[in-house]
């Protein structure tokens, strides 16, 4: 499948989670990269080539940390001039029907602080119900996130270099359409231990 990462950090030097991820998605050939807070530090949108990028491709997805429980303000941004009437949804707007809008998340907070118990309240995947509607309305499938919980402490734990390599392998799978997609839909959020049952041969 044809793949596209839009990536989307505002403070990305500072994060060695997501820079971790970077360098794993750059060894991963035959897929479209795009640098938001690069290409557009202003914000200045070129809804016309972005629309054109997502009509040549069938999976978009976005690697970007969790903000105030959202995306970064770019994301939103691009989600509100993109994404128009017309051309993602309401009458004519059919071009992203039966396309999958995906996330790879970095989370500061560690799992148990999403459940009901933990100090967010609510699990991770409740955060995303507004662009998984987005993507409904789009008629897209939303896809599974995939996570990482912890991101602030996950050099000390040892887990970015394993995330990392999963992302090369979760990335490298949907362009070779290698993915289940509706298997991965039995988890709230893919980590990569999930990715063994999910990748096929």
């Amino acid at each position: 499948m044809k793949l596209l990462v839009y990536y989307a950090h505002p403070g990305k030097r500072f994060s060695h989670a997501n820079e971790a991820m970077s360098k794993a998605l750059r060894r991963v050939e035959n897929i479209s990269f795009v640098d938001l807070y690069a290409e557009y530090p202003r914000f200045d949108v070129n809804v016309e080539r972005e629309q054109q990028r997502l009509v040549d491709h069938d999976v978009i997805l976005f690697q970007c940390p969790l903000f105030w429980y959202s995306t970064p303000a770019l994301v939103k941004e691009w989600i509100d001039l993109t994404l128009e009437h017309g051309f993602a949804y309401g009458a004519g707007g059919d071009k992203l029907d039966g396309k999958i809008m995906m996330f790879a998340l970095t989370a500061a907070g560690p799992a148990d602080a999403y459940t009901t118990k933990g100090y967010q309240h609510y699990p991770l995947r409740t955060f995303l119900t507004p662009l998984e509607r987005t993507a409904g309305l789009c008629k897209m499938r939303f896809a599974a996130p995939y996570a990482l919980y912890g991101s602030l402490r996950a050099i000390e734990d040892g887990r970015i270099s394993p995330h990392a390599e999963g992302y090369r392998r979760l990335l490298t799978a949907l362009r070779d359409d290698a993915y289940n997609f509706d298997r991965a839909d039995d988890f709230s959020v893919v980590e990569f231990e999930h990715l063994d049952t999910l990748i096929g041969d």
